[in-house]
């Protein structure tokens, strides 16, 4: 017997589909070929706990947990131990996976294709000690060709070892972290009388301290003035506005290029006070393209929702979970990819018709929808483990979700079908004018086809609308009339708060806040810290823990936060942990490095902190 093991339900689901049901059991399925289909729900077995570790002689607390002390540390196991997770639909599935188990000849590891994935499956047959033949099923997507081709494309089990034990040496790795650090710090920070939880994380506490840092910035900010000229226009009738540009020795201009020396300004709007006949030093106009927007990652859809509804990252997650698990109507949530897979592209027409179906307000968008046209965001080359979060061709009222479903259900929707709307082209507009020996600059758009874009006219939030004004033609060396200079006294703002929405990003773009060249190239690669899957759970855990805060739409750092940061090293502050993980994870993965080389220098980090303390 030939035994399948997916990562979820839906992957399994989509396999049978394939393969051919005989029957149903509770917990598998039984089909064609002498072949059984199983699942779990993510990850079944869990890391044990420290106490698992300590000795047996440590005192215990009234809830009979092992009491924290500093002569305990460090924990480092010897012996690793894997639990079941303490859910009882966990703990009956394993029994279904272990039975079947002991019946298979071959196991089909069917988990997603990444690293995490490959663990996920080889720790419940390393968990049972499986030793008999193990194949790798390789998916990045749950459509009907997707399936067939890898299910005709299996390869040893072997391969791909590297990427468990990669996989396996990040989750040891912030066990580790986690576990020693935090209570390291508690412990040394904390009195008889008073016990601060001081929660160490590789990914938390870099998160918090991007917070922090951007609430310091604000706190700190010193708004400097400056000053600028705008001048209204005219030509033949036309009247359009233009911005002073200053010269390349401008005097009293800061590193911005900004003019913050109001006697220089004073100077300037002498000049300008009497208005009269400027002329066009140059006039140009291009043909450009606005291609159409990649369907959502979830970093993105988390974004895009913050701004929008002022939705948490969690609830963002949450509904699109619920979409994808409860309604059916939209895929895997859980991608850092906003490309899609080729295969795919037959389905549209399908797709488009059951969005029109499930919430007629947008059929009119579907009617200008053709699903011959190809985006860029059809490329298997670009996908990861899961392509972009787009609707499925499921048909629900709409009025069976709820009103924050409909608005993630159509954001994801709108997306889909601007993929199949032509590009938006338009001519961009520069002009140059000279007047009283200075410069003004104007730029403008006239729209040739509205293209995609036209899924968002209706949408007043949305960004994708323009502010760029529509220009007259001119020739270089024509006369256009000054009608009016202002003079307008501005300051410079502080850097805008965080939202759930921009912190997510941030993570996801935490290579953009190291300098270091190297560690900012893996970071890069990487997609930041955190993952699409726990980031927004990373977020809440903070807040959880009273470390960070939301007023409005904005998160900030509590004061809690703040003394946390003061007393750790900078060495788990420091994103630069992360980089460094992965430089190892990637020889691990490729074994170069093995394991335990990865997993020293790691420990002695932590033992130095620990004589330290």
């Amino acid at each position: 017997m030939r035994l399948f093991i997916a990562e979820k339900p839906s992957v399994a689901k989509a396999i049978i589909a394939e393969l051919g049901t005989v029957k149903r059991f509770n917990g598998y399925v039984e089909c064609k070929g002498n072949i059984c289909v199983t699942w779990c729900f993510g990850h079944l077995l869990e890391q044990a706990e420290p106490d698992y570790y300590l000795p047996e002689d440590v005192p215990t607390t009234p809830k009979g947990k092992k009491r924290w002390r500093m002569e305990d540390l460090p924990i480092f196991p010897d012996n690793w131990k894997l639990l079941p997770k303490n859910d009882k639909g966990v703990k009956n599935q394993l029994k279904i996976i272990k039975t079947l188990l002991s019946k298979a000849d071959t196991v089909v590891n069917c988990g997603d294709p990444d690293r995490e994935g490959q663990l996920l499956v080889d720790e419940i047959l390393e968990f049972y000690r499986y030793r008999k033949p193990s194949l790798r099923f390789w998916a990045s997507a749950q459509d009907s060709t997707s399936i067939k081709k890898a299910l005709q494309s299996l390869k040893p089990n072997s391969q791909f070892k590297g990427m468990a034990q990669a996989a396996l040496g990040r989750s040891r790795a912030d066990w580790l972290i986690g576990m020693n650090l935090t209570r390291l710090f508690t412990l040394k920070h904390s009195t008889p009388s008073e016990k601060t939880l001081i929660a160490v994380g590789r990914v938390q506490t870099p998160t918090l301290a991007l917070v922090a840092a951007r609430d310091q910035l604000i706190k700190n900010f010193k708004p400097l003035p400056f000053y600028s000229f705008n001048a209204v226009i005219t030509h033949e009738g036309i009247n359009f506005s233009a911005q002073w540009e200053p010269k390349p020795d401008q005097p009293g201009l800061d590193a911005q290029k900004r003019l913050i020396d109001s006697s220089e300004a004073q100077k300037i709007l002498s000049k300008l006070q009497s208005l009269g006949s400027g002329k066009v030093l140059s006039f140009t106009q291009l043909p450009k393209k606005a291609l159409q927007p990649k369907p959502y990652s979830l970093a993105d859809i988390q974004l895009d929702a913050s701004n929008r509804y002022g939705f948490s990252a969690e609830e963002t997650l949450n509904i699109c979970q619920a979409l994808y698990e409860k309604y059916k109507l939209a895929s895997y949530p859980r991608s850092d990819c906003q490309y899609l897979p080729e295969s795919q592209f037959s389905d549209a027409k399908a797709v488009l018709d059951a969005i029109a179906a499930t919430n007629p307000n947008l059929a009119e968008l579907v009617r200008l929808a053709n699903p011959k046209i190809r985006s860029e965001a059809w490329n298997d080359k670009k996908i990861s483990a899961h392509h972009g979060i787009i609707p499925t061709r499921q048909r629900t009222a709409v009025s069976e979700l709820n009103p924050e479903e409909q608005k993630i259900y159509n954001l994801i929707a709108k997306r889909y079908i601007c993929q199949f709307l032509p590009v938006h082209e338009y001519l961009e507009t520069k002009i140059v004018l000279a007047f009283n020996g200075e410069s003004f600059k104007s730029t403008g758009k006239t729209t040739k086809i509205e293209g995609w874009k036209a899924v968002y006219l209706k949408d007043q939030n949305s960004e994708e609308k323009t502010t760029l004004q529509n220009l007259p033609l001119l020739q270089e060396g024509s006369s256009v009339e000054f009608k009016e200079i202002r003079a307008e006294n501005k300051k410079t703002t502080p850097p805008n708060s965080f939202t759930e929405g921009t912190l997510i990003s941030a993570m996801e773009k935490i290579h953009t806040v190291v300098k270091d060249p190297e560690f900012k190239k893996f970071l890069k690669e990487t997609d930041g810290i955190g993952t699409p899957a726990t980031r927004a759970a990373i977020i809440s855990e903070l807040k959880r823990k009273g470390y960070l805060e939301v007023k409005g739409k904005k998160i900030h750092a509590t004061e809690l936060g703040f003394r946390l940061l003061g007393l750790v090293p900078n060495s788990v502050k420091n994103p630069i942990l992360t980089a460094m993980f992965e430089r190892k994870l990637k020889e691990v993965e490729s074994g170069k490095t093995d394991l335990e080389s990865f997993m020293a220098p790691l420990k002695k980090m932590i033992q130095d902190e620990i004589e330290k303390a």
